[in-house]
């Protein structure tokens, strides 16, 4: 006796989804290999250098913080979520903090996770070709950004699986999954919550019962809750979501911000050159009905342009969904087209990569210059204040800091370049000043470096700064165009 026919699953158009095939570990065994290699390719560069941004080193002297028994949003503060300073926190103590290699390494498996998830997803929708190709998509166009941004294993890296995990239970009905995949984006960072408009809109399609709903809600919020319980509940409400208001304003260098923004788009734009055709003429696909395919890129955009800064990295999460909406476009393109597409895209990935790799990095020049006379001018156990934006100077010089507030940007609002009316003491976060002038009094720092280089916020121009050095310093040195201070005796 035939055992019976096995029914497809109807898609959230209402159409039948192509079946998976019921041979799924040939496929697996074969897809696998291809995308570890590509995704260990294509992070090859972010190997070459000590530090790839500012991100980085934050993370870096954050997670040595905590392992010397800080307390995140109380001595150790940031305008982000906590699970990347605890990736940092874990990697650190398995295999040294030393060097970012182990964080490295954790984002290729980011990478790849989000490739696999994405070809498990397009799989489900159009078959064995589609869902290779999404996965190797994804991994094509995610070097396609300055190597800064690209490579760096900072924030956004983290955040892909999550959103695309998000994607891939809400497509099965796994409602409670999906929410905390939600939450896991948001704890990642702020912005991974944008994956929700989509996900809210497959539950609505999916004509889910009230469960549905309450699975969802609870997946989303037992998670926050954790987090919040887990630090301290009034610091994580107010730096990962209610004391960022003067960051995301628009107001401070609009042209400037949007210069960047508009630079680059075009650089994403140039990676995705052998898709974008394809994905114009997919314009069709949205009249059958698969909303989401828009929804995911066009709330991720909308999540790119929060707080108007439009840096580099925020663009990765623009990637996932691309990438499975180029899938879908090239599903039903004439053969030949596709491999077109995929051939355009792995040659705009290979100059992604020579750009990684042979790219000179001046800024890390500078902050090893700096790093090295903090290291030589201190010793190992005394305390040092940078000012400045680059917080790895801290990391590299092995040094500890003297404020919690490891950038400038905290206590002057100097933050993705902004350097309009909005910079200054009276637009820090709420609240900075009495504590950073209490640290100054409980533990004055060794060493002053003041490494603004004549920017807005340079002490001349912000006088409680001004008066800490006039009251206690005096200039010994200079190192790299920055200009350090020792503490005067007495």
């Amino acid at each position: 006796m035939l055992a019976p026919a096995r029914t497809p699953a109807r898609s959230v158009t209402g159409s039948r989804a192509v079946a998976e095939p019921a041979a799924r570990p040939p496929y697996w065994r074969r897809l696998l290999p291809v995308l570890t290699l590509l995704a260990c390719v294509t992070r090859v560069p972010s190997f070459a250098h000590p530090l790839w941004n500012p991100d980085e080193g934050y993370l870096a002297v954050q997670a040595r913080l905590l392992a010397d028994g800080g307390e995140l949003y109380e001595t150790v503060v940031d305008r982000k979520p906590p699970l990347v300073p605890w990736l940092y926190e874990g990697a650190f103590a398995v295999f040294g903090d030393a060097s970012l290699t182990s964080v490295r390494v954790l984002a290729v498996a980011a990478q790849l996770l989000t490739a696999l998830l994405l070809a498990s997803l397009a799989r489900r929708r159009w078959g064995d070709t589609a869902g290779r190709a999404a996965g190797v998509l994804h991994l094509l166009i995610s070097v396609g950004l300055n190597p800064e941004d690209a490579q760096a294993a900072t924030f956004e890296v983290f955040m892909l699986p999550s959103t695309a995990a998000a994607m891939w239970c809400a497509d099965r009905r796994r409602w409670g999954a999906a929410g905390a995949a939600v939450a896991c984006a948001f704890l990642t960072k702020q912005t991974g919550a944008a994956v929700l408009v989509p996900v809210v809109w497959l539950l609505w399609r999916h004509g889910s019962p009230p469960r549905g709903v309450l699975r969802l809600t609870a997946g989303a919020v037992l998670p926050l809750l954790a987090a919040a319980l887990a630090t301290d509940p009034a610091g994580f409400l107010f730096w990962t979501v209610t004391g960022s208001g003067a960051y995301a304003s628009f107001t401070g260098s609009e042209l400037h911000v949007l210069a960047r923004g508009l630079a680059n788009t075009a650089i994403l734009a140039v990676a995705c050159a052998g898709l974008i055709p394809p994905m114009l003429r997919a314009l069709r696909v949205a009249r059958t009905g698969s909303a989401d395919l828009w929804l995911w890129p066009a709330s991720s955009a909308a999540a790119v342009a929060a707080g108007f800064h439009f840096f580099g990295h925020y663009y990765l999460q623009l990637v996932p969904p691309l990438a499975l909406l180029a899938t879908a476009a090239l599903h039903v393109l004439p053969p030949g087209r596709p491999v077109t597409a995929v051939a355009t895209s792995a040659c705009c990935c290979a100059l992604f990569l020579a750009w990684g790799l042979f790219a000179p990095r001046p800024g890390l020049v500078h902050t090893q210059r700096l790093a090295d006379a903090v290291a030589r001018r201190t010793d190992p156990g005394e305390r040092v204040l940078v000012w400045g934006i680059h917080p790895e100077t801290y990391w590299l010089a092995d040094r500890t800091p003297a404020s919690r507030y490891l950038t400038a940007g905290l206590l002057t609002n100097y933050s993705g370049g902004r350097d309009g009316p909005r910079v200054g003491e009276k637009y820090a976060v709420a609240g900075a000043w009495p504590v950073f002038r209490r640290e100054m009094t409980a533990h004055p720092p060794a060493l002053v470096v003041d490494d603004s280089g004549g920017k807005p916020y340079a002490p001349a121009r912000i006088p409680s700064l001004r008066h800490l050095l006039r009251a206690g310093y005096a200039p010994v040195a200079t190192a790299d165009g920055a200009v350090l201070y020792a503490r005067v005796p007495g």
